[in-house]
């Protein structure tokens, strides 16, 4: 068995993070969201991996997966983004005749994908699609179950059938190559995964539904990182290869190699990545300091804190925040008493 990765997304919901960077190599509890998702395919025993990526995501994506040790990774060029098929299309040489997962690079599973696996195995359908059950499915492919089978698919409704999300795992075999071929672009001009699973259905394929069991992160906006966030460092345990000096840590955290604490109070879990610094500081509990940032005479709490960000001298504790790769948020000294912000596109600012 193979697998794939889609990672040629632009991230348009979560801009302007993104208009840096893909979504798949943003940091969530101190790792970027791809990581996890090869984690979870080598536990399911997979070896060989296919990267699905844009002229755009490219070299971000791979150098996030640069050294990724004991698989092989093939990356896929997916020229301009048409949906899920189109991307699952781009991949058909290279999965030829395999039975393969597919997996959608933004997206976090509480217990990974062995599950899926291990029920397509053994049932043999031509599809295994993972299910859950949400609150509002209008945002989602949305599966009509009947006795273990779907029986119906629908990309976004306005009137969903049922509360049952797609969530971001397929399992196939070779057979659904042949009905993507066939596709036609759907009303949003793109071409459909539920298109082509439903495909499956009419020719009488058995498509078989297994709902996630724990909880499941579609990261589309940044509630949605900062509550991934959470429940991944929920799951940590402390550990201290940094230096900590005058300092106090309350419950797990993790200081990595090269980082630094001093004199501060860090509540976890937290955790304090490798090469930054925490300098006088409060860093409360769901919080990630990632690379190289540096968190001075500052509080701060549930929140992500990217590579080499800045926070410094700020009087208010910052909260439920998300600092991108390289942000600085200082206070202003002197005369005049205002704020100076320069701010990307769909950007957001609180100010008290």
């Amino acid at each position: 068995m193979k697998a794939i990765i889609l990672a040629a997304g632009m991230g348009t919901r979560l801009r302007p993070l993104t208009h840096t960077r893909p979504k798949p190599t943003i940091r969530v509890a101190g790792r970027p969201i791809i990581h996890y998702a090869v984690e979870n395919i080598v536990a399911a025993g997979i070896r060989e991996i296919g990267v699905v990526v844009s002229p755009a995501t490219r070299d971000d994506v791979q150098a996030s997966l640069n050294g990724y040790a004991g698989v092989d990774i093939e990356y896929i060029l997916q020229e301009k983004p048409q949906g899920l098929a189109h991307a699952l299309s781009t991949a058909r040489d290279w999965l030829a005749d395999s039975p393969f997962v597919m997996y959608l690079g933004d997206n976090l599973f509480e217990n990974g994908i062995v599950p899926f696996v291990e029920k397509f195995n053994a049932d043999n359908p031509q599809a295994l699609v993972a299910l859950a059950a949400v609150k509002d499915p209008r945002q989602f492919g949305v599966a009509v179950v009947q006795d273990g089978r779907i029986v119906r698919l629908v990309e976004k409704p306005q009137d969903p059938p049922s509360n049952l999300a797609v969530a971001g795992i397929y399992v196939f075999t070779d057979a659904i190559h042949e009905v993507v071929a066939g596709l036609e672009p759907s009303g949003r001009g793109e071409y459909e995964i539920t298109d082509a699973i439903q495909g499956l259905i009419g020719r009488g394929a058995r498509v078989e539904g297994l709902t996630v069991e724990g909880w499941w992160k579609d990261t589309g906006k940044a509630e949605d990182l900062l509550d991934a966030n959470r429940l991944l460092l929920s799951g940590i345990e402390p550990q201290v290869a940094g230096q900590v000096l005058d300092s106090r840590l309350v419950g797990r955290v993790v200081v990595e190699d090269g980082a630094v604490v001093r004199e501060s109070t860090i509540i976890g879990p937290a955790l304090i990545a490798a090469g930054s610094l925490v300098e006088n500081a409060f860093v409360g509990p769901f919080t990630a300091i990632g690379p190289k940032a540096e968190v001075r005479d500052s509080e701060v709490e549930y929140s992500i804190v990217a590579d080499r960000a800045v926070i410094k001298d700020v009087a208010t504790r910052l909260q439920e925040c998300v600092i991108g790769v390289g942000a600085r948020v200082e206070s202003r000294r002197g005369l005049p008493r205002a704020h100076r912000l320069v701010l990307g596109d769909e950007s957001r600012v609180e100010i008290g």
